[in-house]
């Protein structure tokens, strides 16, 4: 039976003869003995220490989503991918990013760390202002960081041809004590292009732009601050994009980035169709000294460690597998620790959702009908919360209609209550 569907893949495996038969239970309590994570990745970004984290998620992974994942296990999270001139503009694609206002509303800001800031963009001059914004986390004007953005004369029509001693001489970032602990650029989501520019994934048929991204990012971001890159296996199967890939890849290590995220899908692909994990562990062969983290088809908890074994990657990025499934970063480091992973109990399940909605409405109360706001958001996350419960068809259909907080506490309140715990 086919595992795609129109937008996205259905949970199905990767490309991967032979990783079925790992033992991802053992693969985990010898990587735990052996300390978890490699020390390199911790003195980059101290307190990420164990090797998975969350990943950006358009429309899922803010605030909220973070800090549910942090108090189930997750070390790291990523924020979704934030466009450049959104950042530069003020608009609330930053606010997405900002812990600001959730630290005056719940105890959240500073538990919201390590957290890696993600951008995407077509002009490098742009690209390096947003990235000191999100270090800077909005100490100049915003007028100030638009000007950082100006480029200098020169370059082609596609891009620019980077930073000039004077722009550089501009961009003396003051790093905030709510600064993100990495600058991840994305060259893997598979959006359009506008105005006939790349971005995202699209730089991956065009290598020379990608790395005047990524050396104007680098160029600005202080030395104190990670940069890292997330890319897909290429834009296409063609050995053109291969060789692409390889030389975008291979230059933001020279340049200076700590490690690339690696999705094995394509550009093309989108969300369609197995990920190759046969490219990741060729990957990993050819670069032993390179960190590198991988990508794709990372259901449930034994998929981490089973691509850990399989090719070999120094961490695992969790995406759709995490939606609505914080408890997958908990059964993580238990079997890290060389125990059995553990299903949520339904008390459990029960606290995440209450404690879920009530973040997220922290977060958008600052918006016009925060409260119909968040209702409506947190749908999708309910639908997802309904595949551990029993019952869980009938709180999909329950969770498609909620749109106030009593809504979503009636359902709560109806399939997750005391009597139903040990369910």
């Amino acid at each position: 039976m086919s595992c795609q569907s129109h937008n996205a893949t259905a949970p199905c495996p990767a490309i991967a003869p032979g990783a079925e038969d790992i033992d991802a239970r053992r693969t985990a309590a010898d990587l735990g003995r052996r300390g978890g994570i490699d020390p390199r990745i911790t003195a980059t970004i101290p307190g990420f220490d164990a090797p998975f984290f969350q990943a950006g998620l358009a429309g899922y992974s803010d605030a909220a989503m973070r800090i549910i994942a942090r108090r189930h296990g997750c070390p790291m999270c990523v924020t979704e991918a934030l466009l450049d001139r959104t950042l530069l503009a003020g608009g609330r694609g930053f606010d997405k990013a900002d812990l600001g206002d959730l630290h005056d509303n719940v105890p959240g800001g500073p538990e919201d760390h390590p957290l890696v800031g993600q951008i995407m963009g077509s002009e490098p001059a742009e690209m390096a202002a947003a990235a000191i914004k999100m270090v800077e986390q909005k100490t100049r004007t915003e007028r100030d960081y638009r000007m950082l953005a100006v480029e200098p004369v020169g370059g082609d029509e596609q891009v620019h041809g980077g930073s000039s001693s004077d722009h550089s001489a501009l961009i003396a970032a003051v790093i905030s004590p709510h600064c993100f602990q990495a600058i991840d650029v994305n060259l893997a989501c598979p959006v359009k292009k506008i105005e006939r520019k790349s971005r995202g994934g699209h730089w991956l048929t065009q290598p020379d732009g990608a790395i005047r991204i990524l050396e104007a990012v680098r160029e600005a971001v202080p030395k104190e601050i990670a940069c890292t890159v997330k890319m897909r296996r290429g834009f296409d199967d063609t050995q053109e994009m291969a060789d692409n890939f390889e030389k975008i890849f291979a230059a933001a290590y020279d340049i200076g980035y700590a490690w690339a995220t690696v999705h094995a899908r394509t550009v093309q692909q989108k969300y369609i169709g197995p990920s190759r994990w046969t490219f990741l562990r060729d990957l990993v062969r050819r670069h032993p000294d390179k960190i590198i983290f991988g990508s794709g088809d990372v259901w449930e908890v034994n998929d981490i460690f089973r691509m850990i074994a399989y090719t070999g990657v120094h961490a695992v990025s969790v995406a759709r597998g995490c939606i609505g499934n914080p408890w997958i970063f908990r059964q993580a480091r238990q079997m890290l620790a060389g125990h059995s992973p553990q299903l949520p109990t339904i008390a459990e399940q029960r606290g995440a959702l209450r404690t879920h909605f009530d973040i997220s409405l922290a977060v958008t109360r600052r918006f016009r009908h925060g409260e119909e706001t968040t209702s409506k958001m947190m749908r999708k996350f309910g639908i997802k919360f309904a595949q551990h419960h029993p019952r869980g068809d009938e709180i999909k259909r329950r969770m498609i209609d909620v749109n106030s907080a009593q809504d979503w506490h009636n359902v709560i309140n109806e399939f997750y209550s005391e009597e139903n715990q040990h369910g």
